[in-house]
This record gives C-alpha cells, sequence and structure tokens, in this order.
C-alpha cells in the first residue's frame, strides 16, 4: 500500500476505529480535531492530533477547506472521513482531489449523483429496481395533489438531499400535511442548504435492509450482504442486524443483486450502502437511497464476513483491485449490533452530555466493543451521543441475541444517563425475538 499517512476527519468511536486499522496496517495516523476533542481517545491513540477550530461541528468539523489544509499540512496521503460530518459532501472529495490527496470514499460525481435523492431515484428506475411512488414537489399544492390522487395517505415528506433520518416528516392526511410541509421545508434547508422536498407514499408495515457493497477502479463490483435495521426512533437505527433475519431466499437474492446492479449502473467506487424498504407482509422491496459512507452498523458484515471493512476502503482508495471475488464472500453466523446513546430515554431521549465517571463492559465471549469511552470521558454537547456500540456474534441469531444481551446486563455508565434499558427491553420482546418488526415498532409498542 502507498498510503503511508491517513487524516482521520472525525471523531468519538468511528475515529478511534480507523486509527486501529491503521495502526495494524503499518500507516501513521493524523486525528483532525475541535478544541473539546482535544483529549480524546482517538487523540492520544494517533501518532498526530492537529486542533482544526472551536467545539460546535460548522466551526470544526464541517469546514471542508480547513480539513484539506490539516491534511496537506501534516504530510497526509488520504483524508477518511468516517460517517456522518463530511463523508458525504462532494466538496470534500472534489478539493482532496484536486490536491492529490485520497478521498477514502466514492469520487464527487457519485456523491452528487447519490447524494440528490431525487437523482438517486431517476438513475434507480434507469437500471430497472423497483421503487415506491414519489415525486419532487415546490409547493403545499403540488404536495397535496400528488398525495391525493396518485400515493395515497399516510405519506412521508423528504429532503431531497437529504439523509440520516433527518428533515422527514409523516403525513397521515391532507391536514398533516399542510402542517408539516413548511416544516419539513425549512428543516431540509437548515439541514442540507437545499430546501427542495418530495412526496413518497409511506408503507406501514416496513422492514429497513440494506445491502453493503464494495467496488474498486477496475470494474469489480460485489456485496457482501445484507443488514436489518427496522429497530429505529424517528428514523434513526438502534439495532441492527446481519443477515437479516426470516427473509425470503428469493427476496434476499433480489436485494443483493438489485444492490449491485445499482452501485454499477451509477459507477460507484469505494465502499457504500443501498438502501431499501421491504413490504413485510408481501416481501416486495423498493429502493430508498444510497450512503456514500461507511455505516455506523458495519460491524456487523464485519463479523459475519470476516472482512475489515476500513482496510477495504482504504486499499480501494489506493487503486488496489477488490482482494475478494463474490464467490469468496462467505457468511458465518449471525450478528448484532446495539447502538449505546447519552440519552434520557425516559425522558423524551433528552441529550445527556457531561463526563463519564464509569464505564465498564462486561467480559463477555464473542462480544466486540467499538467505543472512545473510559471513566473521565467528556460527552460534549454538540455532537451525536453515541458512546459505545456493541456487537454480538454467534453461529446463529438466538446465540448473538444472547451475547448482546448479557453485556447490556453487566454494562456499567454513570456521570451520564443511557438508553441502556431501552436497547434491553428491545432484546427481550418477543416480537423482536420472533422478527416481527417493522420500522414503526419501537414507538408503536416501546415508546
Amino acid at each position: 500500500m502507498t498510503i503511508a499517512r491517513v487524516l482521520v476527519a472525525n471523531r468519538g468511536e468511528i475515529a478511534v476505529r480507523i486509527v486501529r486499522t491503521c495502526q495494524a496496517l503499518g500507516i501513521e495516523t493524523v486525528v483532525a480535531v475541535s478544541d473539546v476533542d482535544r483529549d480524546s481517545l482517538a487523540a492520544r491513540m494517533a501518532d498526530r492530533a492537529v486542533c482544526i477550530g472551536a467545539g460546535p461541528a460548522g466551526e470544526s468539523y464541517l469546514r471542508v477547506e480547513t480539513i484539506v489544509q490539516a491534511a496537506l499540512s501534516t504530510g497526509c496521503d488520504a483524508i477518511h472521513p468516517g460517517y456522518g460530518f463530511l463523508a458525504e459532501n462532494p466538496r470534500l472529495s472534489a478539493l482532496a482531489r484536486e490536491n492529490d490527496v485520497r478521498f477514502v470514499g466514492p469520487p464527487p460525481e457519485v456523491i452528487e449523483l447519490a447524494g440528490d435523492k431525487l437523482r438517486a431515484r431517476a438513475a434507480a428506475r434507469e437500471a430497472g429496481l423497483p421503487l415506491v411512488p414519489a415525486r419532487e414537489v415546490s409547493s403545499i399544492q403540488e404536495a397535496r395533489a400528488f398525495a391525493g390522487s396518485e400515493a395515497g395517505y399516510p405519506v412521508l415528506l423528504k429532503a431531497a438531499a437529504g439523509g440520516g433520518g433527518r428533515g422527514i416528516k409523516l403525513a397521515a392526511d391532507e391536514a398533516q400535511l399542510d402542517r408539516e410541509y413548511p416544516v419539513a421545508a425549512a428543516e431540509a434547508g437548515a439541514a442540507f442548504g437545499d430546501d427542495r422536498l418530495y412526496v413518497e407514499r409511506f408503507v406501514a408495515a416496513a422492514r429497513h435492509v440494506e445491502v453493503q457493497v464494495a467496488a474498486d477502479d477496475h470494474g469489480s463490483v460485489v456485496h457482501l450482504g445484507e443488514r436489518d435495521c427496522s429497530v429505529q426512533r424517528r428514523y434513526q437505527k438502534l439495532v441492527e442486524e446481519a443477515p437479516a433475519p426470516y427473509l425470503d431466499v428469493a427476496v434476499r437474492d433480489a436485494l443483493r443483486d438489485a444492490a449491485v446492479t445499482f452501485a454499477r449502473a451509477i459507477g460507484y467506487r469505494n465502499l457504500g450502502t443501498v438502501e431499501f424498504v421491504v413490504d413485510a407482509a408481501s416481501g416486495e422491496f423498493s429502493f430508498l437511497e444510497m450512503n456514500c459512507r461507511i455505516q455506523v452498523e458495519h460491524p456487523v458484515t464485519e463479523a459475519v464476513t470476516g472482512l475489515d471493512l476500513i482496510a477495504e476502503q482504504l486499499a480501494i482508495a489506493d487503486g488496489e483491485p477488490l482482494r475478494f471475488s463474490q464467490d469468496e464472500i462467505v457468511l458465518d453466523g449471525h450478528a448484532i449490533e446495539c447502538r449505546l446513546t447519552a440519552e434520557d430515554a425516559e425522558h423524551g431521549f433528552r441529550p445527556s452530555p457531561g463526563r463519564i465517571e464509569r464505564f465498564a463492559v462486561p467480559d463477555v465471549g464473542r462480544l466486540r466493543v467499538d467505543t472512545h469511552c473510559a471513566d473521565g470521558t467528556l460527552v460534549p454537547p454538540y455532537y451525536d451521543s453515541l458512546l459505545a456500540k456493541l456487537i454480538g456474534h454467534g453461529p446463529d441469531r438466538a446465540s448473538a441475541l444472547g451475547v448482546v444481551a448479557r453485556a447490556l446486563d453487566g454494562l456499567e455508565v454513570t456521570g451520564v444517563k443511557t438508553n441502556r434499558a431501552l436497547l434491553a427491553r428491545v432484546l427481550a420482546d418477543d416480537a423482536f425475538a420472533h422478527g416481527a418488526v417493522t420500522t414503526r415498532w419501537l414507538e408503536e409498542s416501546l415508546g
């Protein structure tokens, strides 16, 4: 590998994750930190840390030019953006390329296409993928007309340039659509600098299933299996697993083939995830979107494939061909991941920043823990509340479930509130145990 030094343009557990893989590969790391993250675990692990601004993300982690300058000034060959922040920002990919710094992700043209949900839908349609009825709208009147005559209520209002569950509003009828339309447009503009919306038919009993894909610069595209991410609250995932349980074999194969077809059609490069909505009753599925980055839930795919996906990202960014063929991807067992967050789940999921007094995870076999936390870790108020990911792996789903359940039972976190109890309730619920879960199940059943 010719990459010798990587700028890690992120924080928290994903920054730690990237640093560890780079260390295993003999690659030096420079971690870009805000002033409140100077003493973070990633900063202490890396060969060097460079401060890129103040605590608020807009003054540090979201500054494209500052990130590229940090890479250049520290002699980095590549920038790994992790997930969130600038991970799917085409300007960062383009500016890195202009300055001969490898961007560990797809080229800017692909990010622009996939990041614009309307363009992505058009590309999916051309590639022959099934789609939920949807239409771009520029006014409440257009939204009413489409919802009333073509889609039928309920509908989702979505940001055309959105992602990560932000800017999505559900409208059960015309009155609710009228209330939510200006809110959705305002949120889209604030979050993405683009207030365009589209209206999409809402699939009430839906599963969220996504397929991990890998593509190199030499024409190879493969899938690495699928994940089920249906346990969500307000479109934010809490529990993910691989492979997707209780999925018809024909549907599973069709999902995987569709993901590869779409990635190939748009000229995708590096690792990415194609997301689908699956009707829980019929098994019919529709293209949702593509995420042009490593995802939070990538460890469950690593568990069942035995691959280090960060290492594969770096190899592809370095120009190497994929190091495996489709036939060589063999899934081993089952993996389940729980996202532990600093939120007060008993009081409206209020953020719970502060300093962790005690952070201890029990010694459980076949448990992986991705975290940046320890005794004394500061949880700033500026960022995502993710503290750790607990990943259980076993020969089957029941054993993987048991691993994570035991880990949650013995977990100790004091100083900040967490969602540990809610996660334990999810894993202990009969509906989850039997795979009878849709994207609305958590809020309707457990709050």
